[in-house]
């Protein structure tokens, strides 16, 4: 069954609004550009950019983008049931689940998709590029890769209880 984003209450954040300006015959056009992150807090998370004349406009588009990029991610008592490496560009976060208690421990845009994915516990290294547009899509191809024991048994073809 597919993710419907809107049977559900979703939280949305803004990680970084970027200015651009293109230089015409009669001066300067500024653009503004929004990196948004939706979440439900309960094992989905989405990305999306928007690209308007205005904040609020980008935000929008942003926000509508990330509806139609919501993954879903595996967390296992409010962490990653294994370690991972996200890459992307030259961005590489390294993701360590945590015991409860521990915390988000992350930086910037990795924090946020960790909470609004529903994450509550994790250690997370951010390494090589800071750019937020890249660190966002590092960490999202990291949680992508993450399986669950059930679907590591199922490709091995054994039980559950033999992977223990």
């Amino acid at each position: 069954m597919a993710f419907d984003p809107n049977s559900v209450e979703l939280q949305e954040k803004v990680i970084h609004i970027g200015r651009v300006s293109k230089t015409v015959k009669g001066g300067r056009n500024a653009r503004f550009t929004a990196l948004v992150i939706v979440g439900d807090g309960n094992g989905h998370v989405g990305k999306g950019i928007g690209k308007a004349a205005e904040v609020p406009d980008a935000i929008h588009k942003g926000v509508e983008e990330a509806k139609k990029n919501i993954i879903e991610v595996p967390v296992l008592n409010g962490t990653i049931p294994h370690a991972t490496l996200g890459e992307f560009s030259a961005a590489k976060i390294v993701m360590k689940p945590a015991v409860s208690g521990t915390g988000v421990i992350a930086g910037g845009p990795v924090r946020s998709v960790c909470e609004l994915a529903g994450i509550t516990d994790i250690r997370t290294k951010s390494l090589g590029s800071n750019n937020p547009n890249n660190m966002v899509n590092a960490t999202i191809e990291g949680l992508k890769g993450l399986k669950t024991l059930e679907e590591v048994a199922r490709l091995r073809g054994k039980s559950v209880e033999e992977i223990r």
